[in-house]
């Protein structure tokens, strides 16, 4: 065995650092040979990827000259997480939503979840929850002092939070040992109904709370605003608009401006965008610091932070994949620093979730903290280039949007006059496009989807609140074609079909045959792909064995298409066939086809224009 000498050399010694030029120099040539030529900046920019907010992911990141301090964890600017021990020491709050209208059957729900590793506990109260009256019947057996409750309770949270304070009175729990968030929220409550409720009993509720050390009367919701397509900077923007208005009631109330922070909860959405989620929750604890700077209160400006997996990004169709994209959002959530991490069903979607979805939600956190250690590190995701770089631009592009809205007059000026609803909008309308496009696949929806699955029924759940900005998912637009599709499948047996002609050998047709097949059926429309090739002599019994509906599409090379599609185009056409697609580039055959379907082009469009054509309605 060679014995290395000790002489404090490092093993990379002998290695010159490489520089960045001569990285770039090695990107411009891999890229040549693909056939672009450019070179320098142009070569990273080529291999860069676009965010909202303006943002840009670049392929590379090395140490800035300069970077913004984000201090030490538990002190301003609070970066790195509000308490110096971060979730070392327990891990992070693991809190279960409850949502439901039966007192009783909310109880079993809420024991189990105690029982099973859940820490504290998210009940809906009010408008499609629990009425307030029945919270000693759901909350029996609880151990309050053990427990911490948060209510979300929309215009009715002052009953709800009078309800929780007298339960802690009437069972003796002390003023210091109730750990709660009341859940007022004026503001979120108007972006989710219009209905404006004023903040004067809000502030009431925070002088009372100030008697209990460890309850927070109001919550700044950014849900209502993710829900209806916000991008993350819009959201931290919004958030902290409203936290500022909220800042100022309570100072206007009399409480001092620590006492007010103290009061502040909020709430923010967890994504599968694992570093964009991690990014979020640390830009959103330095701007807030700097707000409580401003209000000559640096020290007190840790935020709390409650973290949601979106219900956005969860998908009614093939719901079983919604386990992964909570999983990955609970752990990016963890690596961001939140207080406490609500990992809703998978089935969140589709209805009440069941016990089973419960209980995966449930252990989503606990694999993450016992068994993958993910709390153990405080920070993990410090000093990381990528992260460091993009919790900066985050928090200079949320604000820039919050400035917009104090320019405005405010978060309840910017929601009334219409500011939020418009630029939200927008933000959904850019990435609608992109979701049409399958630019941002959705797993088990847009990209390969599974036609045959059973569906997943639940118990409906009670409808909440409405009217005020819409709420989005991202697979609404694929499954509207599915639903007409279902529509089709209960009134004829069958769902619509289109055929595959596959023209050459396997080598020639797999890609593009592979593609059309997961793009139609993101549609609801069945692929029949049998015989599995065909020629321009046996195109057209094959079309007619096949039992579509009127429409078919030419999978192979670029000089199979030269040599055959034209030929199979006719045969098809004799068969029946009055659309004719083309799986390649526009313009190839284009005297034999009709249409063509090709990575970047509209599939919503595209699967709408074939469902109407088969005369498949909603």
């Amino acid at each position: 065995m060679t014995v290395l000498p000790d002489d404090g050399l490092s093993l990379a010694a002998e290695f010159p650092d490489a520089t960045h030029e001569q990285w770039q120099r090695l990107v411009e040539g891999v890229l040549r040979k693909s056939g672009k030529e450019v070179s320098g900046e142009a070569a990273e920019d080529a291999l860069s990827t676009t965010l909202q907010d303006g943002l840009t992911t670049r392929p590379l990141y090395t140490a800035p000259e300069t970077a913004p301090d984000t201090g030490f964890p538990g002190f301003a600017p609070f970066v790195r997480g509000g308490r110096a021990e971060g979730n070392a020491a327990n891990g992070w709050d693991v809190r279960q939503r409850h949502l439901g209208t039966d007192p009783v059957r909310v109880n079993e729900a809420v024991l189990a979840d105690l029982e099973n590793g859940v820490t504290s506990l998210w009940l809906a109260l009010g408008d499609g929850g629990l009425p307030a009256e029945a919270l000693p019947r759901a909350l029996e057996g609880v151990y309050l002092d053990l427990a911490p409750v948060t209510l979300d309770a929309g215009a009715d949270y002052a009953r709800a939070a009078r309800a929780l304070l007298d339960l802690y009175a009437a069972r003796e729990v002390a003023p210091a040992a109730a750990r709660a968030s009341l859940g007022a929220d004026p503001l979120g409550h108007e972006a989710r109904t219009g209905e404006e409720l004023g903040l004067a009993d809000a502030v009431e509720l925070a002088r009372e709370a100030a008697g209990y050390p460890d309850v927070r009367a109001l919550t700044v919701d950014a849900l209502p605003y993710h829900e209806a397509g916000c991008s993350a900077g819009e959201e931290l923007g919004l958030s902290l608009a409203t936290g500022v208005a909220y800042l100022r009631a309570l100072t206007d109330g009399g409480l001092d401006t620590e006492a007010a922070l103290g009061q502040l909860e909020f709430r923010y959405a967890a994504t599968a965008d694992q570093f964009l989620t991690i990014a979020k929750l640390r830009a959103a604890r330095r701007l807030w610091a700097r707000v409580a700077e401003a209000c000559g209160a640096a020290e007190a400006g840790a935020q709390r932070q409650h973290a949601v997996t979106s219900p956005v990004m969860m998908t009614r169709r093939d719901p079983w994949v919604n386990m992964l994209r909570t999983t990955v959002a609970c752990m990016a959530a963890g690596v961001g620093g939140a207080d406490a991490v609500t990992v809703l069903p998978f089935d969140h979607e589709l209805g009440l979730p069941d016990a089973f979805a419960r209980r995966i939600a449930r252990n989503t956190s606990t694999i993450l903290l016992e068994e993958s250690h993910l709390a153990r590190v405080i920070d993990p995701a410090g000093g990381s280039y990528y992260v460091e770089r993009l919790t900066d631009e985050l928090a200079h592009a949320a604000w820039e949007f919050f400035q917009t809205v104090e320019k405005a007059g405010g978060q309840a000026a910017a929601l009334r006059s219409g500011l939020v609803a418009d630029r939200i909008a927008a933000t959904w309308a850019e990435r609608s496009e992109k979701l049409a496009k399958r630019r941002e696949p959705i797993t088990g929806v847009s990209e390969f989807p599974l036609l045959s699955e059973k569906p997943v029924v639940r118990e409906p759940a009670p409808p909440g609140p409405a009217g005020g900005l819409p709420r989005v998912r991202r697979d609404e637009a694929y499954e509207a074609l599915r639903a007409r599709s279902d529509a089709h499948l209960a009134a004829t047996g069958a769902r619509p079909r289109i055929f595959l002609a596959a023209l050459g050998p396997a080598a020639a047709h797999t890609a593009r045959a592979t593609f059309a097949s997961n793009l139609f059926q993101a549609g609801g429309i069945e692929p029949v792909h049998d015989p599995v090739s065909v020629t321009p002599a046996t195109a057209a019994a094959a079309y007619a064995a096949s039992g579509a509906d009127g429409t078919a599409v030419i999978c192979s090379s670029d000089v199979l298409y030269e040599e055959q599609a034209e030929a199979v185009a006719a045969a098809l056409r004799e068969a029946g066939a009055t659309t004719v697609f083309l799986a390649g580039k526009p313009g190839t055959a284009a005297e034999a086809v009709d249409a063509y379907v090709f990575a970047g082009c509209d599939a919503v469009a595209v699967l709408s224009s074939v469902l109407d054509r088969m005369g498949v309605t909603s």
